[in-house]
């Protein structure tokens, strides 16, 4: 492959009026510009992006790290979010870097490995949390990072969120329309911030419908298949007239858990039981009956973060800073079909 000694030798000019000319910097005639033109296509020499991103101090890279799920388990949305931002980086002439997390205990040691290489130009953050270490580190040191949820109230930094109060309160809404009053809720641990924030809405939409939450609706579990399952047995073990009718899950997966736990006890779901999940996974309308589900804008989030990020490198302030997407519900057999309770 052609260099740039090469072209500065074949135009006869010097190398760093080759660099002035194909920088658009300095101070060059039209005639010497021209002729190092041609010469360029005429080796048909490419400059070094790697050379230019040194030059300039920048990668031209983005860092995002995803947490590895088992192999039982799926993330729904993790495609349809690295989709959203690998096409988004590409339009600003961007790469993400991906890289998982391997040590729950230690978050920040893979980012501050890349801040003091100089690897990556910023980062995005997901599944974050209070008291997220990520988040206090690079606030620390001033790095570029955006961030696919909240943290501490009192810590600014860009972010992008789904409203899941909102959504849950939707799901809530659309059962009790269907005439439902006793309404479980499946919910994470309290240890998860995106799980009290979805929580919180159950809350609110059951007080607006004048409902008193029974302490028994409501059961914590990880986001695991068989966590969920088991959960599920505890409400369908209760007499006819206590049992839940509904069933809001905050993963599509705890849903589909849902599912299979009332077929096993020959309770038809839709008609006996209610189900409505949340991400609205692609397999949700394939199911039978198919799930009831909220769809969070997934592809949007991973654009949205992007464009952010990249404005902080540059050395601007994303306008607004902070947005709140709400997620859209979905109505399918899993609610549809329910009987009035």
């Amino acid at each position: 492959m052609p260099t740039i000694k090469d072209v500065a030798k074949e135009a006869d000019v010097s190398i760093a009026t080759v660099s002035y000319v194909l920088n658009e910097s300095g101070a060059v005639s039209e005639a010497t510009r021209q002729r190092v033109l041609q010469t360029v296509t005429r080796l048909g020499y490419r400059p070094s992006i790697i050379a230019q991103n040194l030059q300039a101090r920048e990668s031209r890279i983005i860092g995002y790290s995803w947490r590895p799920v088992p192999p039982d388990h799926f993330n729904p949305i993790l495609e349809k979010f690295m989709l959203g931002m690998a096409e988004a980086a590409a339009r600003h002439d961007y790469h993400v870097l991906v890289f998982p997390t391997t040590e729950l205990a230690d978050e920040v040691t893979p980012y501050r490995e890349m801040v003091e290489s100089g690897r990556v130009d910023g980062f995005v953050l997901s599944n974050t949390n209070l008291n997220d270490p990520r988040v206090r580190y690079l606030l620390d040191e001033g790095f570029p990072f955006v961030a696919f949820g909240r943290s501490n109230p009192e810590w600014e930094f860009p972010w992008v969120d789904v409203d899941g109060a909102d959504g849950v309160g939707q799901a809530v809404s659309h059962l009790l329309d269907l005439g439902h009053r006793r309404i479980a809720c499946l919910a994470w641990p309290e240890h998860s911030l995106t799980g009290r924030y979805r929580l919180g809405g159950y809350h609110q939409a059951m007080a607006n419908g004048g409902l008193q939450v029974e302490a028994d609706w409501i059961i914590r579990a990880e986001n695991l298949y068989y966590h969920a399952y088991e959960a599920t047995k505890t409400w369908l073990a209760m007499p006819p007239e206590r049992r839940p009718t509904a069933v809001v899950a905050l993963t599509d997966l705890m849903a589909i858990s849902v599912i299979n736990a009332a077929a096993a006890a020959n309770l038809k779901v839709g008609v006996d039981l209610a189900v409505v999940g949340f991400d609205d996974a692609p397999m949700a309308g394939y199911l039978r009956p198919s799930l009831t589900s909220l769809r969070q804008p997934i592809v949007d989030i991973g654009e949205r973060l992007v464009t952010m990020l990249i404005d902080l490198v540059r050395g601007g302030m994303p306008e607004p800073a902070q947005v709140l997407l709400k997620p859209r519900l979905i109505v399918r057999d899993s609610t549809a079909l329910s009987a009035q309770f």
